[in-house]
Parts: C-alpha cells; sequence; structure tokens
C-alpha cells in the first residue's frame, strides 16, 4: 500500500491594507517636500502615493529642479496605531522612470586605459599578469641554451605567455592596421608581396610584419599581412607627367635695343667738342696760375689771392665766348 503524500501548501503573500489617513495626507506630504527643497519651486505636482507596509505610506512629487529629469520626491508618513494624526518620516528624492543616473561605481584601478600612459607614467608590477609567463633559465647545454637565449630571445625574467601572444594577435588583426581597414579594403595588393614588410619573429611571423617604407602611413607600425595601402613597393602606376608644365621661353625678335658696353672701341672714338677743350684748358691755366701764385708769396694775404682768382675766371669765360660761334641770321 503506497505511503499517503502530503499536499504542499501555497503561501500566500498578505498585502498592507490601504490606510486611509495616511494617503489623504497630501498636503501634509507636499509640506514636507517643499520644505525640504532648495526653492519651494522645485516640487512639482503629486504623481500617487504607495502603500510600503502596514500603516506606511510613500507619496511622490514630480522634481522640477533642471538636469533631475524622472527623479521623484518621495515623502513617507506614518501614524501609530488608533491614530488619526499622519506623522512624516522622511524626505528624500529618488529616481524614477526615465532618471537620468550617474554610471557604476568604477575602481580607480580598472578606470585606466590603452593610450592613456604618459611620459614620465608607470603602471604597477603585477606578479600573477596572465598574459606573461617566466623566463628562461641556463642549463648550462650550450647549444639549448645558445637556442633559446640567441635565437628565441628567452633569457627575461618572464616572456609573453600563448595567452598574450593571443591576445595582441587578435588586437591588431581587428584593429586599424588589419584586412578590415578602409585601406586595406581599396588596396590592389596586400603586404605580404610588398618588398617593404619586415617579417616578425617566431609564430607571430606568419600573419604580422612591420612596414618600413616612409610614403605609407603605417611605417614602423605592426600590419597584418593581408593589410594594403597606395604605398606598396610593386604598384603598376607610371610617373604621370606634371598637370602644370613650365612654358616655352619666349624671343622677342621685332625691336632691337642698342646698350653701350665698357670698353666698346665704338664709344671711344667720339672727339671732344672746342668748348670742351677751351674750358679745359683755361681751367689747366687756371691751376698752374693759382698754385704759382701760392708758391712765389706764401705771406700774402687773402684779399690779393682772391683778386687773382677773379681775373682768371674772367680770362676763361672771355677765351670761351671767343670760341663759339655766331648763330647764322636767318
Amino acid at each position: 500500500m503506497p505511503a499517503p503524500t502530503s499536499t504542499p501548501t501555497k503561501t500566500r503573500t498578505s498585502r498592507p491594507k490601504p490606510d486611509a489617513v495616511l494617503l489623504a495626507a497630501v498636503d501634509l506630504a507636499l509640506a514636507a517636500a517643499r520644505a525640504g527643497a532648495e526653492h519651494v519651486d522645485d516640487v512639482g505636482e503629486h504623481l500617487g502615493a504607495t502603500t510600503d507596509a502596514e500603516r506606511f505610506v510613500s507619496h511622490r512629487f514630480a522634481c522640477t529642479m533642471r538636469g533631475y529629469r524622472g527623479w521623484r520626491w518621495t515623502v513617507t508618513v506614518a501614524r501609530a496605531p488608533r491614530a488619526k494624526i499622519a506623522t512624516v518620516c522622511e524626505v528624500e528624492l529618488l529616481p524614477g522612470d526615465g532618471a537620468i543616473l550617474a554610471p557604476d561605481w568604477l575602481p580607480w584601478s580598472e578606470r585606466l586605459r590603452p593610450g592613456d600612459i604618459g611620459p614620465g607614467d608607470v603602471l604597477p608590477f603585477h606578479h600573477d599578469d596572465p598574459r606573461l609567463v617566466p623566463g628562461y633559465t641556463p642549463t648550462g647545454d650550450d647549444d639549448e641554451d645558445r637556442v633559446a637565449i640567441e635565437e628565441l630571445a628567452l633569457a627575461r625574467v618572464r616572456v609573453l605567455a600563448p595567452e598574450g601572444r593571443d591576445e595582441a594577435a587578435q588586437r591588431w588583426y581587428e584593429g586599424i592596421r588589419g584586412p578590415t581597414a578602409p585601406g586595406a579594403i581599396q588596396s590592389a595588393a596586400g603586404c605580404g608581396s610588398c618588398g617593404f614588410i619586415v617579417p616578425l619573429q617566431g609564430a607571430l611571423g606568419q600573419v604580422f610584419g612591420v612596414c618600413a617604407n616612409a610614403w605609407s602611413d603605417a611605417d614602423g607600425r605592426v600590419v597584418s599581412l593581408d593589410y594594403g595601402c597606395g604605398a606598396h613597393s610593386e604598384t603598376e602606376v607610371a610617373t604621370h607627367p606634371t598637370d602644370w608644365p613650365a612654358p616655352d621661353p619666349i624671343i622677342n625678335e621685332m625691336t632691337l635695343e642698342t646698350v653701350s658696353m665698357p670698353g666698346d672701341p665704338a664709344s671711344e672714338d667720339h672727339e671732344p667738342s672746342a668748348s670742351t677743350d677751351g674750358a679745359s684748358a683755361t681751367d689747366s691755366a687756371s691751376v698752374t696760375d693759382n698754385a704759382s701764385a701760392t708758391d712765389s708769396a706764401p705771406s700774402t694775404d687773402s684779399a690779393s689771392a682772391t683778386d687773382t682768382v677773379s681775373a682768371t675766371d674772367t680770362a676763361s669765360v672771355s677765351e670761351s665766348a671767343s670760341d663759339v660761334e655766331p648763330a647764322p641770321e636767318p
């Protein structure tokens, strides 16, 4: 005979009964909200009431302060058993539907992002970094140590772990130097066939390399071998002639300009005029006479010297005038 089974009973949660005295205390709650606000106008219309527990009701009022969209002034009122007067318990500003909230708290140690490290900044040391593993310890075997130290460069305290290598490869391949970049999509050939690519060492060299072309925007950066740009070494574009060619020089053969150059024999064949010769002779004579007079009579006063110069100038002018031929009469 089977054992009798008991039927599980459902536990019903009793809801608190609405309290008529507390639900009617709207004016009391509004006065308390205005007293708690900085300005009376910061409290808006009544939005409703909620029965929180037995003889506990919360009245909600709209918040009209700038920057607090969706927030509610919440005033909790209560009363003692068999009491007919409501009492204000607390006034607080709580977020409602569509309220603007601050982001969740993030510890300072987790706020650092790639690219935030600047000159002079130093990251703290992490003993258990999952991206690193202990380096190679020399064993004393020359051949084995040479391969590990010289070829694989493992003679460091810690080296890159497979997890760290995979993370870096995924980040590089999906970055701006990967095959999905706009420049790579429009490129006719990839970096794998470019003469300026320097492959990386180890497993990463199968997918990545370093660009060594100064004309490329990826110069000195790690790129995937299926990345590409317009600075490929094997482009099929010929050198385009200039769009602004220099015009041919223009020679003017219609006019002729004569220029006298120093040492030209033609300029030395011209004879000086008679008036010029007369003036030169007169000047020479005047200078000679003045010099003779000065040497012969050093103690002569300035008045006699002035008379001599005046007479000489008059004679020079007379001789020059006699050499000039009169103009013919009409």
